[in-house]
Parts: C-alpha cells; sequence; structure tokens
C-alpha cells in the first residue's frame, strides 16, 4: 500500500464520531422538547410522558453490553453504520402514528425502546475506536471531542426543533433528524476504518505514532483477540467503582436532557422562545467543557501520573457539580437559574473524558465491553432520573429534584476515589499464564 507522506486521518475520524454523537443526540433529545406537542396531541401527563422517556433509556441501557462486545469482535466501522441507520428508521416511525391511532403511549414506549437499544452502541464503539486508533496520551482530548458532540447535539436540537415544530409541526422534525443520521451515517462507512493499518491515507509517520502509544496488539483479523473474560472484568473494582460513579453522572445529565426545557417553561414560566433560548445554555456548556476537561486530564496524566490526571479531575468536577445544582434550584430568577444550572453541566462534563480514557486504558481490546458495561450504570440512573423527576416535582417541587441530583453528583465524586486507573485487566491468555 503507498502511502500519503503524512496525515492526520484519527482526528478526521474522531471529529466524525464527535458528529455521529451529536446526532445520536438529536434523535433522543427531540422529544424533549417535542414533547409538550405530543402530549397534547395524544393526551399524555407528564407522568405518562416520564415513561416515553424511560423506555428509551431502558433499551439504551439493556443493550450497551451487548453493543460493546459486537464492537469488540466487529470493529466500530459496521457496527457504527449498522448503528446509525437503526436510529434513522426508529426516529422517522416515531413520527409516523396518526392522532387518531389507538394504543399510542404503548406505541411510543416500543419505539424509543427500539431507538434506544439501537443508540446503545454510539460510545462503546467509539471507545473501542479509540483504544485501536488513539495512543494513550491523546485519549483525553479524544473523548472530549466525541462528546462534546453530546453538548453540540443537545444545544443545536431545542432552537431547530421549536422552529421546525412551530412552522411545520413536531414530525417534521422526527423525518428531518432521520435524515440528517442517515447521511452522517454515509460518511462514517465510507472514510472509516476499523484499525489504522488498513486506512489507505493512513502515513508512515502517523501510523507509528499511533502504534507507539496503543497498547492494544492487534491481530491480522483486525482486533485484539485478547479478550478479557467476563469474570476478570466483574470481579475489578475499577470497573464497579466507575460504574457506580458513571450511575449518578447519567441521573444527573438527564435531567438536562429529558425535562431542563420542560422544567423552564412549566416550573420558571417562560415562553416556547425563551425556554428554548435558554434550554439550550447547559448543552453549550457541555461542548465546551468536555473537550476541555479532556486537555486537561491529557496534561495533568502527563505531569503528576493518571491517578491525578484520571481521577483527580473526575472528584473535582462531580463535586463542583453537586455546588452548581445546590445553588442553581435555589435562584429566585429563572434566567440566573438557568445559567447557574447550566455552570453544573457542564462541570459534570468535565469529568466525562475520565470515564472512556480510563476504561479504554485498563481494557484494552475489551474496551467496548467494559465501557459498555459502565454505559449500562449511567443509562440506568437516566431512566430513573426520567420517570422519577417529574414524580419528585409533583409531590415536592422541582427545587427537590435538583438536590436529589446533587447528592448522586456528590456520590459519584466519592466512588472515584479507590479507583486504581493504572490497574490493567488481564486477558485470557494472560490469565492462563498464572
Amino acid at each position: 500500500m503507498n502511502r500519503p507522506a503524512n496525515s492526520r486521518v484519527r482526528w478526521f475520524l474522531i471529529f466524525w464520531l464527535f458528529v455521529l454523537s451529536a446526532v445520536a443526540f438529536l434523535d433522543r433529545v427531540n422529544i424533549s422538547i417535542a414533547g409538550p406537542s405530543i402530549a397534547s396531541e395524544f393526551g399524555l401527563s407528564n407522568i405518562q410522558l416520564g415513561w416515553v422517556f424511560s423506555s428509551f433509556l431502558v433499551g439504551y441501557a439493556m443493550f450497551q453490553t451487548i453493543g460493546g462486545w459486537l464492537a469488540d469482535r466487529l470493529g466500530p466501522r459496521r457496527v457504527l453504520t449498522v448503528g446509525v441507520l437503526w436510529w434513522g428508521i426508529f426516529t422517522a416511525l416515531t413520527a409516523a402514528i396518526s392522532s387518531r391511532a389507538a394504543g399510542a403511549l404503548v406505541f411510543f414506549i416500543t419505539v424509543r425502546f427500539l431507538l434506544g437499544a439501537g443508540e446503545a452502541i454510539i460510545y462503546p464503539a467509539s471507545n473501542q475506536f479509540v483504544a485501536r486508533w488513539i495512543p494513550a496520551g491523546e485519549r483525553g482530548v479524544a473523548n472530549g471531542v466525541i462528546f462534546a458532540g453530546v453538548g453540540v447535539g443537545a444545544g443545536v436540537t431545542p432552537p431547530i426543533i421549536t422552529f421546525i415544530l412551530i412552522h411545520y409541526g413536531w414530525r417534521l422534525s422526527f423525518w428531518v433528524s432521520a435524515f440528517v443520521g442517515l447521511l452522517a451515517g454515509a460518511v462514517w462507512y465510507v472514510t472509516s476504518r476499523d484499525t489504522p493499518e488498513a486506512h489507505p491515507r493512513m502515513s508512515e509517520s502517523e501510523l507509528a505514532t499511533i502504534q507507539a502509544g496503543r497498547d492494544l496488539r492487534l491481530a491480522s483479523g483486525g482486533g485484539d483477540k485478547e479478550f478479557i473474560s467476563w469474570g476478570t472484568i466483574l470481579a475489578s473494582k475499577e470497573v464497579w467503582a466507575v460504574t457506580l460513579s458513571y450511575f449518578c453522572y447519567g441521573y444527573v445529565a438527564w435531567i438536562f436532557f429529558s425535562w431542563f426545557y420542560i422544567y423552564l417553561k412549566q416550573a420558571r414560566g417562560l415562553d416556547l422562545r425563551a425556554s428554548a433560548m435558554y434550554g439550550t445554555l447547559p448543552f453549550l456548556a457541555m461542548a465546551i467543557c468536555c473537550p476541555l476537561g479532556g486537555a486537561i486530564s491529557d496534561f495533568l496524566t502527563r505531569r503528576h501520573g493518571k491517578r491525578m490526571g484520571r481521577c483527580g479531575i473526575a472528584v473535582g468536577a462531580l463535586g463542583l457539580t453537586a455546588i452548581f445544582l445546590f445553588l442553581g434550584s435555589k435562584a429566585e430568577s429563572a434566567h440566573v437559574a438557568s445559567v447557574v444550572l447550566a455552570g453544573g453541566a457542564g462541570a459534570l462534563y468535565l469529568s466525562q473524558s475520565s470515564f472512556w480514557s480510563v476504561t479504554a486504558d485498563i481494557a484494552g481490546g475489551s474496551s467496548g465491553s467494559v465501557s459498555g458495561f459502565m454505559n449500562m450504570g449511567a443509562q440506568i440512573g437516566g431512566a430513573v432520573t426520567a420517570s422519577l423527576t417529574p414524580v419528585l416535582a409533583g409531590q415536592f417541587g422541582w427545587t427537590i429534584s435538583f438536590y436529589v441530583a446533587a447528592g448522586l453528583a456528590a456520590a459519584g465524586a466519592l466512588a472515584w476515589l479507590p479507583v486504581d486507573p493504572t490497574a490493567k485487566l488481564a486477558s485470557r491468555r494472560q490469565e492462563k499464564a498464572f
């Protein structure tokens, strides 16, 4: 293979994973913006709307580990391509039901569950890509860029969906979301490969950089065949600690994804346009803070080691999140509350790359499976908050909902204390040697 003299293929593909991440959140957050219109058309209560939100997260959580396992064995290129096709189909189906049809609630719950099952592959497959393509010293930034797509996707969704909803109705917003996803998936399939060794645009210098900083041995079939057994994974205190912390993280994050827009409208009295505008602030903060947190993590890792660079920033960021949520929920002004709570969302995402960098570092060729298991914890947390938040808000007020989230953010910070980010999990081949 004749390789170009120089290239930065890995960063183009990281950028495209950022695009797919943004599309994933466009497909999942659109329903929180269209939710009041859907509820009005089909006669759904906030509690029932919460069931619809939770059904996505139940499917998303249940298929995380399976999605990671598939990415480990089949590679991120094919798994992500099929996944994006799946998202497009079920996003479009969300808008297919007639307002006169019976059983609308069951239909929405089923379709959103299946959409969640398909979206479950996005981040475990991305983490498998990072393990194969990104040197260890660049993983904080790489994961930060990928997850910045969460903030961008969720941030651009309110104004886009609101504009389409006002002018053309909520159904068209889902069809537009589906089309954008299918287009992004096609570009990914054409431009990506499972390994840097297989990419025709990869230069020798870039390949050498990747191989020198990668603790993953790739077999001729395109992947690391030294998979880690589930007994080893489930015996690891690091895996359980980051999974518990990510449960807390997911609980907090999904208050913003599921309920923040409705909170501003119903609890703070903002109109549709103002809710859409202020509703973007947490997601803009996420988009900025996610790559920033990754860059800080890599910098501290180089200077002070992984304990400080990966664990230290996660503890500090989650602790800061708890403070912002507590203060923001008490603010009298809707505008001040929006800004302070957005600060909490940004602080939360300072810790994002730590979760995914640590699982890539300790799991190597099984990083898809391990990060999928971890992400299952986050989505269980998200499913809990999607259904519990309206119950707490209805019984005790919205302030209590944010107090609970603040407490869980603090618990998530504490869960990082026993994590050793240098404790690599043994592969099956290594296990047999003992």
